[in-house]
């Protein structure tokens, strides 16, 4: 994992320099990394108005990951922009341990060292080296996902309540564990640990929500908040747009290829429900693919919010499994470069919104 990620920013870095950008630029003082130093510089009161009239609220961003940025710049005195590139890193590697964990406990070890490897090196996955939540959200996800199923429900409410305040998508983690209180409940009944990582697990995510209604003067503030951004659940309906019009744009491929990869993605999920993962997994991730692509926001943020799903990567990492060590390691490998080297074009182009 440590290996992948020192190749990816190397590349990165190289890149970068020949087009005359600093990689630490990229990586921590722009896009979503300038909106949480804001709020650890300002806190949440900073507004900007786009061109088309919009008024654009940190209020969006939710406020584990800044809280995090703060205390770090202040322990380490290092600038917030910097800590939020060590949360990330460390962050990436306890989620790489928390994939390991939670996926060995359904398939083998094997199987989850390359889940693991496969998560790490998919196209996006620079965003994990990035001063954004994708990486700290996967991690108190897995493991509050892995203390469910191995029924630590103090731990697993603490993490989930974590993973709600650190996105929105933490809903899904508080699901997920629900669902895993379900089953066990089903097997041996109540217990006090247990309803209280029912009442602790959506605290987070919903006391931020009810916190910024408060601030708008409204119970749906947040919601009003999101609808600035242009982000909003609309079932996939603008997903299905854009796909549509990809498909009859010449030269056709970036249609093809994306109702493709969505085919995969959905086709990998169900395989979840064939191979009898444990339902607070399928639950989790169904929820995180759900809301990934049927909101209604820009499409060029969909694949990194997709990077939490790393359940949908265990189909391809059984089916390598099989394979001579090898053709595994090529395909690691290959990955591994490919990755590298579309994270810095990437970063260097559009970015990740």
């Amino acid at each position: 994992m440590a290996l992948v990620k020192v190749i990816g920013l190397a590349v990165l870095t190289l890149w970068s320099s020949l087009n005359g950008k600093s990689a630490h630029v990229l990586l921590s003082a722009r896009w979503d990394s300038l909106w949480y130093v804001r709020v650890v510089e300002h806190g949440y009161s900073f507004t900007v108005q786009a061109r088309d009239g919009r008024i654009l609220s940190d209020m969006a961003f939710f406020p584990l990951f800044p809280a995090l940025e703060r205390v770090l710049s202040h322990l380490l005195l290092i600038s917030p922009a910097d800590a939020g590139l060590v949360i990330s890193a460390v962050s990436s590697l306890f989620a790489a341990a928390g994939i390991y964990r939670l996926v060995g406990l359904f398939t083998d070890y094997r199987t989850a060292l390359l889940v693991v490897a496969l998560w790490a090196t998919v196209p996006v996955s620079i965003v994990q080296s990035m001063a954004y939540s994708e990486s700290l959200f996967t991690a108190v996800s897995s493991w509050a996902l892995y203390c469910a199923l191995k029924e630590k429900w103090l731990f697993a409410g603490l993490l989930a309540c974590a993973a709600g305040l650190t996105r929105p998508v933490g809903v899904a983690v508080a699901l997920g564990l629900w669902s895993a209180v379900a089953v066990s409940v089903h097997k041996k009944g109540w217990s006090i640990p247990k309803v209280t990582s029912l009442i602790v697990s959506p605290a987070g995510f919903s006391s931020y929500i009810l916190w910024v209604g408060a601030q708008k003067g409204s119970l749906f503030g947040y919601l009003d908040v999101q609808s600035e951004w242009g982000n909003g659940f609309d079932g996939g309906v603008t997903f299905l747009k854009f796909a549509g019009t990809l498909v009859v744009t010449p030269p056709y491929v970036g249609g093809v290829a994306l109702i493709v990869a969505v085919g995969l993605a959905i086709w990998s999920y169900v395989l979840g429900f064939l191979g009898r993962y444990p339902l607070p997994v399928q639950v989790y991730s169904g929820i995180v693919v759900l809301l990934a692509l049927g909101s209604s926001g820009f499409f060029g943020s969909k694949p990194r919010l997709l990077i939490p799903a790393f359940s949908l990567l265990i189909p391809l990492a059984i089916f390598l499994g099989r394979k001579a060590r090898v053709v595994r390691a090529s395909v690691i490998v290959s990955m591994c470069l490919v990755s590298a080297s579309y994270g810095a074009f990437w970063l260097n182009g559009s970015g990740p919104p």
